[in-house]
């Protein structure tokens, strides 16, 4: 199944009456192509809707992956990226005609992943947010690899504020009760790779 055959059959389930759809998901994979983007592409939707689907996530779930990232500037401050994402998914979604209620379900799906911390409970939230992050349980050639890109695409940034910002947002996650609510067993790798990406950082 090619990625506008699983476009069309998200915005199928999710209830959507237009049967002219193609042009918003080649829009969508427009952005994901985008030359600056060397993590965020169309391999991490690619990954990310393998996962949801494969764990039967939901119509907005599926559609908040196509969109979590859709606006994705290196050099916008805060969580920026996530509310032009969540505005823009909620013009898009609206204007194919879906309900008003799953199109306000892809916008706080989409926001959530400024802070992944899903409430307990909220299981479109913890599918999302589990998918989001899997990265961080690859193998460890595969996670040196994602580094390597975030860092290419942060290449603005000089090295020493990119060390310390980097380590803050590593420390973060480590920080968190639970990196996973419904992977569990990716937390240990998760953690493994993170603690040595930050004593690279950081060097004792």
């Amino acid at each position: 199944m090619t990625l506008i055959d699983r476009w069309r059959t998200a915005l199928r389930d999710a209830g959507c009456p237009s049967i002219s759809v193609d042009g918003a998901g080649e829009a969508l994979l427009d952005r994901w192509r985008e030359p600056h983007r060397r993590y965020h592409a169309v391999a991490h939707l690619t990954a990310m809707l393998s996962i949801v689907e494969s764990d039967r996530g939901s119509a907005p779930v599926r559609l908040a992956v196509w969109y979590h990232d859709a606006v994705y500037d290196p050099r916008a401050p805060g969580d920026a990226n996530e509310r032009a994402s969540a505005a823009l998914a909620e013009r898009e979604l609206t204007a194919l005609g879906l309900p008003a209620p799953v199109v306000a379900e892809v916008s706080r799906l989409v926001l959530l992943t400024a802070t992944h911390a899903a409430e307990p409970g909220d299981a479109n939230g913890a599918l999302l947010c589990d998918a989001d992050l899997a990265i961080l349980a690859s193998p460890p050639a595969d996670y040196d690899a994602y580094a390597a890109a975030v860092r290419e695409e942060y290449a603005h940034v000089p090295d020493d504020a990119f060390r310390a910002g980097r380590a803050a947002i590593l420390e973060a996650l480590l920080s968190l009760p639970a990196l996973y609510r419904l992977h569990t067993d990716w937390e240990e790798l998760a953690r493994a790779n993170l603690a040595r990406e930050l004593a690279v950082l950081r060097p004792s």
